[in-house]
């Protein structure tokens, strides 16, 4: 469960659950950096605790808007940089396992011997098939008879 999830206010806001996903984040958010934003959340949480906007959230995304139009993201920039980090967090690594249960499917143990350029190109194919499907099959065509007549 988030720190705000669907049935969650924002008084009952668990600031210790971002605070571990900033520990997550060792590019993004250095030991300072969590101090910081440990210092930047108990002040943010009671500047706006009373505030009506703020009290009736329900979502993550509720607050990162909010932020945004009242200008907090400017005083609470490593606060928004996490609700920024959090809001992208179930996309990346939902596009990394597409990724490995598609390569899964191509790598079996008949084809265990295929080489990681081979590998890449085959996974780009299986998962980019949006974009290949606007590349027409006689263009492919032509370009591979001309690879073959340059040899």
């Amino acid at each position: 469960m988030g720190a705000l999830s669907h049935c969650d206010s924002f008084s009952q806001f668990d600031k210790s659950k971002l605070l571990k996903l900033a520990k997550l984040y060792k590019y993004d958010f250095d030991d300072s950096d969590l101090i910081d934003l440990e210092g930047q959340f108990e002040i943010f949480y009671h500047s706006c605790i009373k505030d009506e906007h703020f009290t009736t959230l329900k979502r993550i995304s509720e607050l990162s808007r909010l932020m945004l139009s009242t200008g907090k993201h400017r005083s609470y920039h490593l606060i928004n940089k996490l609700l920024k980090l959090a809001l992208i967090l179930p996309v990346a690594t939902a596009s990394v396992g597409i990724c490995f249960s598609k390569m899964k499917l191509l790598k079996t143990d008949l084809r265990n011997k295929i080489d990681d350029e081979f590998l890449n190109d085959a996974l780009f194919c299986y998962v980019e098939t949006e974009a290949l499907v606007k590349v027409e099959n006689e263009k492919i065509m032509k370009w591979f008879q001309k690879i073959f007549a340059r040899r």
